[in-house]
C-alpha cells in the first residue's frame, strides 16, 4: 500500500494537470480567435514569429488571414479536446468535423488555390465511411443489450461453453469405446487361452496311458523270456 500511495498521487496530479490545461484553452479560446485584430492589415505586410515569415498566403492582408485561419484552429482543438474527454458511446462521430477542420486548415496553408473550403469534403469521405459504421455498430449493440435484452457477449460465452461441453462429452465416448474394445480383446485372449489348456489335457492324459502300456508290454516280454 505504502508504494501505490506515491504512483495514485502522481497520476492524480498528471490528470489534474491535464485537465487545467484544456479547461484553460476552452476559455482562451473567444482570444485566441481574436488575435488576428493585433496583426497588421497592409496588403504586403508580414511578421517574423521565430524566424519563421509568415506573409498572407494569398488573402487581402495578413489580418484577413490569420482572422480565417483561426476560425478553423479554435474550432478544431475545441473539437478534440472533447473527443479526448466525452464518456458517451458515440464519440468516435466527433472525429468527422473535428478531421473536416484539419483538412481546412491543412488547405489554408499549403494549398496553391486561390479558392478555399472546395476539396475537404472529398478527403473526408473516406474518415464517415470508417466512422459512421463504426458507431451504428455501437448503437445495435447498446440496443440490442439495454432495449431488446440481448447480451451477445454473455450468448458467445455460452456457446463457448457449449461446444467445449460437447468436445468433453466425445472425448469420454472415445475414451470408453476404447475401453470397451481393449476388455473384448482380453476375455478373446482368455478364452483361447482356456480352449488350448482343454485341447493339450487329453494329449497329455492319452501319452501317459501309451507309456505306461508301453512299459507293462516290455515287463511282460522280460518276465516270458
Amino acid at each position: 500500500m505504502q508504494n501505490e500511495h506515491p504512483e495514485t498521487r502522481k497520476k492524480a496530479r498528471k490528470k489534474i494537470l491535464m485537465d487545467s490545461i484544456g479547461v484553460l484553452l476552452i476559455i482562451l479560446s473567444p482570444f485566441v480567435f481574436k488575435l488576428h485584430q493585433y496583426l497588421p492589415s497592409e496588403p504586403n505586410a508580414t511578421i517574423n514569429i521565430l524566424g519563421l515569415e509568415i506573409n498572407n498566403h494569398g488573402f487581402a492582408d495578413l489580418n484577413t488571414f490569420a482572422w480565417f485561419l483561426l476560425s478553423k484552429i479554435v474550432p478544431f482543438y475545441l473539437f478534440i479536446l472533447w473527443f479526448l474527454t466525452c464518456k458517451h458511446w458515440w464519440y468516435h462521430i466527433i472525429l468527422i468535423p473535428a478531421t473536416m477542420y484539419a483538412f481546412q486548415i491543412y488547405e489554408v496553408l499549403y494549398s496553391e488555390d486561390n479558392i478555399v473550403d472546395t476539396k475537404n469534403i472529398i478527403w473526408l469521405l473516406p474518415v464517415c465511411m470508417v466512422v459512421i459504421p463504426l458507431v451504428y455498430f455501437i448503437r445495435i449493440k447498446l440496443v440490442d443489450k439495454y432495449v431488446h435484452g440481448i447480451d451477445l457477449e454473455a450468448m458467445e460465452a455460452e456457446l463457448t461453453a457449449l461446444k467445449k461441453k460437447q468436445a468433453s462429452r466425445e472425448e469420454n465416448a472415445k475414451l470408453d469405446k476404447f475401453i470397451s474394445s481393449e476388455t473384448a480383446d482380453k476375455a478373446d485372449e482368455d478364452e483361447n487361452t482356456a480352449d488350448t489348456d482343454k485341447v493339450e489335457q487329453p494329449n497329455s492324459e492319452k501319452g501317459n496311458s501309451l507309456k505306461q502300456a508301453q512299459h507293462k508290454i516290455s515287463n511282460w516280454l522280460q518276465f516270458k523270456f
